[in-house]
């Protein structure tokens, strides 16, 4: 196949460039590299499977140029921090909105296969019951959370209006190697920095949030099995372990796992962050088998490992 991937450099983007040019398909990778690291996709350059374009998601001729012969567009390029999206609501609706827009409207024009559309278990909002199935009502509180609702119903009224194959992956919280700074999902990866560096991680509010955390290589088969054998008619698919561990929790096992008796630091809550997202992911194992294999202990394990040989670039501690 000949699969697009926007933000192909960011932390889901790359490891799915990884699984499909090892595969042995034509991957075209998109980024703008506002979050995306070259670091993460650097070792593909070379390989003639692979093609990198420096580009936005808003250039709607960018997006022609590329899209002729594509079989699948792996869309995942998006402003991502939600305490961003509160101080520049606007970067974040062209980019997430627009940008998603843009997408879908050339690949209708150019006839592609399938869109796979990374949606997030933010357009939830603050958990009416728990675990949260598809059904649950989209309630985001923060315009980041507003902006890809407005994109995950984007995705659903072209299949609805068009007859386009649009399959919308909802991935609770993600975590793993090439994970960055990243707002509310980077959390792992922001604890670890500092506890690798001797430093307690830094708690906003009380840290009896809740969050459900889905290794990388879990989410990269909960795409692959979107792209095998999803139907647009199932409608969005929560892909999440079902289990649920505050931040408090996280944090005190990440500084077991870096040796420290220390404590964490709380500072004030961040404003609009929702308090429990925990998922059903029950339509993900009836249609494609899917569950997670992936323990958070062993993941955790994994991923200090890969911080403690990191040699790309430097993470910011904050």
């Amino acid at each position: 196949m000949k699969i697009l991937i926007t933000g192909a450099a960011g932390f889901v983007g790359s490891h799915l460039c990884d699984k499909y040019v090892g595969d042995g398909h034509t991957v075209i990778g998109v980024d703008n590299f506002t979050n995306g690291n070259l670091s993460n996709i650097r070792h593909l350059v070379a390989s003639p499977k692979f093609k990198l374009i420096k580009g936005d998601i808003r250039d709607k001729s960018l997006l022609d140029s590329l899209m002729q012969g594509v079989d699948v567009v792996f869309h995942l390029a998006a402003q991502i921090h939600v305490d961003r999206s509160l101080v520049e609501p606007d970067e974040t609706w062209t980019t997430n909105v627009l940008g998603t827009l843009n997408v879908l409207e050339s690949a209708r024009r150019h006839d592609v296969g399938k869109v796979i559309y990374a949606s997030s278990s933010e357009v939830y909002g603050p958990a009416q019951y728990s675990p949260m199935d598809e059904l649950h009502p989209l309630d985001a509180v923060h315009p980041y959370g507003a902006s890809k609702i407005a994109a995950d119903r984007m995705c659903f009224a072209y299949h609805k209006s068009f007859g386009m194959n649009v399959c919308i992956a909802r991935c609770f919280n993600l975590y793993g190697p090439n994970q960055k700074d990243s707002g509310y999902g980077g959390v792992i990866s922001i604890f670890i920095k500092r506890t690798l560096a001797g430093q307690p991680p830094i708690i906003y509010g009380d840290g009896s949030q809740v969050r459900d955390y889905l290794h990388i290589s879990d989410a990269i088969r909960a795409y692959d099995a979107l792209l095998e054998y999803g139907d647009p008619s199932l409608g969005p698919i929560n892909f999440g372990t079902g289990e649920g561990v505050t931040i408090n929790d996280l944090a005190l096992k990440l500084l077991s796992l870096a040796g420290l008796d220390i404590l964490p630091v709380h500072v004030a809550a961040r404003p609009g962050e929702v308090q429990k997202l925990v998922a059903d992911y029950s339509i993900a194992y009836k249609e494609f088998n899917w569950k997670p294999q992936m323990s958070l202990d062993n993941g955790l394990e994994g991923l200090v490992e890969w911080f403690k040989n990191y040699k790309g670039e430097e993470l910011k501690i904050r």
